[in-house]
């Protein structure tokens, strides 16, 4: 199984950035954490973080052209402003599941609302960087075919 492992803007900055929201880990930690989960399964994880819009959407259609089985998509502020990402997870096979390290729902109100979250199989949403295990976790957990 192939899963790939999409990070928005700013979420370079992880572990720096408004520390008291989303905690002091680092991207490096969690692709750390993901790998060796991963390769408890057998699996690979190809880890990437964009603050580039036009690099996601291509990340994306990647993932379908080069047999990628399920995608976990932090997608930071692109989730309540991009159409494009969007239509990039509507035109694609290959399921998403969307995550965010802190509760967008009890953020200010413009982070209430996902364009992303009705063409993704779930949202996770708040439960700390756990988030991106569970998303691998269940990608790791089905059989191809199961979601989308």
């Amino acid at each position: 199984m192939k899963i790939l492992v999409l990070n928005g803007p700013n979420l370079n900055r992880l572990g720096k950035r408004e520390p008291e929201i989303y905690g002091r880990e680092t991207l490096e930690d969690i692709k750390e954490r993901l790998v060796n989960l991963a390769n408890d399964f057998n699996a690979t994880i190809d880890f990437r973080q964009s603050n580039h819009e036009g690099v996601l959407i291509d990340w994306i259609h990647e993932a379908e052209d080069t047999g990628v089985d399920g995608i976990v998509f932090n997608p930071g502020a692109y989730t309540h402003t991009s159409i494009g990402l969007r239509d990039a997870i509507a035109g694609v096979q290959v399921p998403v599941i969307e995550i965010h390290i802190s509760n967008i729902h009890k953020r200010e109100s413009f982070r209430h609302t996902s364009l992303l979250a009705p063409e993704c199989v779930g949202q996770i949403s708040g439960l700390g960087t756990v988030g991106y295990d569970l998303a691998l976790r269940k990608f790791l957990g089905s059989n191809k075919g199961d979601l989308k």
